[in-house]
């Protein structure tokens, strides 16, 4: 089974001779996974975990889309409804198909979510936020270095965003990006008016820059902000943000924002959210889903990205 961050892809060559088949394990989120086929009257698909200590603690709650792609007649599709929210363990999830399948075909399994069941009744929590930004916070040199932040304590310099301004501190900025330390250590206009425009972020995108950087950022707000993060981040210098952004670009791509990211990635030399994109869109085989934007895309896109998409085509096919 090929898999990306949340896409799994199962390629069946024959299934004539066999009634039932099982693939290897694959990893998608905390727990191995499977998928089976079984040939009865009707052609049945069933998706499971493998049974484990973390499997039978904390059984997945997983929300995602099913489809068998037909590579006769076109890649026509046959899509399940949306599971949402669904715990699984064992055979919870079975497919029963009316629709004879010869030849090759893919079993498409693409998670939009999952979360780990809770064991005292509390809520349950997606493995793909949980402990992003918050593994560090909970100390107090932290938690009072947000509360400078926050209470605007002391603060001896202005941020002037698009829309906004606020208050932070020269030491806190110069420590964590050597962009605002080099600003600070010469006879800049900034040092003389106390002040710096960011006139290319909005207060709230400006508020969670800061609050990154002073360590209280809510990781609901990282995930809102996360593009005006990364500019931020390698305007700044902020090497730490930006990996952090890197790799949450990296956990939900789909085929609303592939090509968005992938024009990101080039952007913002993130080679490894390049490669993903592009695999995602090539190996497997979501370029079919979105020929239309694709086309819009080829007709703006940089020249050199666009050349390496086609060769990422030709290499695959």
């Amino acid at each position: 089974v090929d898999t990306t961050s949340r896409l799994a892809q199962w390629r069946i060559d024959n299934l004539a001779s066999c009634t039932y088949r099982k693939s290897d394990p694959f990893k998608i989120g905390k727990w191995n996974w499977r998928l089976v086929i079984e040939k009865n009257r009707n052609l049945y698909i069933k998706l499971y975990p493998e049974i484990s200590g973390l499997t039978k603690e904390t059984p997945p709650i997983a929300s995602f889309i099913i489809r068998v792609v037909s590579s006769l007649g076109g890649r026509k599709a046959l899509v399940h409804p949306e599971i949402r929210d669904k715990q699984l363990k064992s055979d919870d999830f079975v497919w029963a198909l009316e629709v004879p399948l010869t030849g090759k075909f893919i079993i498409d399994l693409e998670f939009l979510d999952l979360k780990t069941a809770s064991t005292n009744g509390g809520e349950s929590c997606s493995v793909w936020t949980e402990g992003l930004t918050q593994k560090d916070l909970r100390s107090t040199a932290i938690s009072s270095l947000g509360k400078m932040l926050s209470e605007s304590i002391h603060t001896d310099i202005i941020i002037h965003a698009s829309d906004g301004s606020m208050g932070a501190h020269r030491a806190v900025l110069a420590a964590r990006s050597p962009v605002f330390q080099s600003m600070f250590s010469h006879d800049l206009k900034e040092k003389e008016m106390s002040a710096i425009n960011i006139s290319d972020m909005s207060i709230e995108a400006c508020q969670a820059f800061l609050s990154y950087i002073y360590g209280n950022i809510e990781e609901q707000d990282f995930l809102v902000h996360r593009l005006h993060l990364l500019r931020a981040a390698d305007k700044y210098d902020v090497v730490d943000l930006k990996e952090a952004c890197h790799e949450s670009l990296l956990e939900d791509i789909d085929t609303n924002n592939v090509l968005e990211r992938l024009q990101i990635a080039s952007l913002y030399r993130l080679e490894k959210l390049k490669i993903c994109c592009m695999q995602y869109l090539v190996r497997f085989g979501k370029i079919f889903d979105i020929l239309e934007e694709f086309d819009a895309f080829i007709k703006t896109a940089d020249r050199e990205l666009i050349a390496e998409v086609f060769n990422e085509i030709l290499s695959v096919w």
